[in-house]
């Protein structure tokens, strides 16, 4: 069993699932096996499921849906709203507004087949639109019912404390790998200060920290990686020369370059909550294996000196996607 974390007050697995995987982005996936993805999570106790309405426009709430319909009660259910359409590269087109609020929750609910969503997330900030009338809308769904508690994704401190100040804010969920830590320098202070629960995604690198670097030179034509910066040219050159160096680092403590991913992150805060994505039961037990594997401080320090922060080549996304985060 993985064991559990608290965030902002709502309890869920130290490690959760990103089921984003099992309906978009990188390349083609089974809905039966997804479903036993997701069994077999609850079973290792990773009961964190985390979608959102634009994943496969609304497929993956209803994938997610039928996996969990006879076992509600097991499930710590995250999805969020805000995007209305994915241009790429990270580019999206969003509505943060009131009216979109109540619309998307209750599209929501109904994909899901649930009555209540336990963590509900802005997925991106529109900054021309205040966020305090988007979180005041947000939290009217509480004292409905719908939501029990409220999340923000990708947004900066500022806005963090301002979203705060209207509503308590549980979660933010941000980018937040061993490769990508620009929030350490960013929004996570405030959220540490404010006692709202981290919840990172992609926290190995979108794959990069998995050992595969094989699959990471030869990308499929449709893979979402392959208009990212990290994973192009010279940059995807340097950036696997470190993945090589977790490699080794693994191989020396007897685990995966993945749990030293999310072991590394686990360590770094007890109210963090990495939500890795996969749709294979063995990576899935992989992933989970990671809460097992307790780093001393030593480690964390070799850890550090492979891959300092600062030292990836490329950014996150593309210029214009860059827009999108941090605001």
């Amino acid at each position: 069993m993985v064991g559990k974390r608290t965030l902002g007050g709502l309890e869920v697995s130290a490690l959760g699932l990103g089921c984003m995987g099992m309906s978009a982005t990188y390349g083609p996936a089974d809905d039966t096996e997804s479903v036993g993805v997701i069994h077999r999570a609850l079973e290792l106790g990773v009961n964190f499921l985390d979608t959102s309405d634009i994943y496969g426009q609304g497929h993956n709430e209803e994938l997610v849906g039928r996996a969990i319909a006879d076992r509600r009660d097991q499930v710590v259910l995250a999805t969020k709203f805000g995007i209305r359409r994915v241009v790429g590269g990270g580019v999206v087109e969003t509505d943060n507004t009131p009216e979109y609020v109540r619309a998307a929750i209750d599209r929501s609910l109904k994909r899901l087949g649930v009555d209540t969503i336990d963590l509900y997330y802005l997925h991106r900030r529109d900054p021309d639109f205040p966020i305090e009338d988007t979180v005041g809308a947000m939290a009217e769904l509480v004292s409905a019912g719908k939501v029990r508690f409220l999340g923000l994704s990708e947004v900066n401190g500022d806005t963090l404390r301002k979203a705060h100040a209207v509503h308590p804010i549980a979660a933010l969920q941000s980018e937040y790998s061993l490769f990508n830590r620009d929030l350490e320098n960013g929004a996570l202070p405030v959220a540490r200060e404010l006692g709202v629960g981290v919840v990172p995604y992609s926290p190995v690198g979108r794959g990069m920290l998995t050992g595969d670097l094989d699959l990471l030179r030869n990308l499929p034509a449709d893979d979402f990686r392959r208009g990212l910066p990290q994973f192009q040219g010279e940059n995807l050159g340097r950036n696997i020369a470190l993945a090589e160096r977790v490699t080794g680092l693994a191989k020396t403590l007897g685990v995966t370059p993945v749990q030293v991913a999310l072991s590394w992150l686990l360590a770094q805060d007890e109210h963090i909550a990495p939500i890795p994505g996969t749709k294979r039961v063995k990576y899935l037990e992989e992933n989970a294996g990671a809460a097992s594997v307790t780093l001393t401080a030593g480690q964390l320090a070799e850890i550090d000196k492979a891959v300092p922060a600062g030292s990836v080549s490329g950014s996150r996304y593309t210029p214009e996607g860059m827009r999108a985060v941090n605001r």
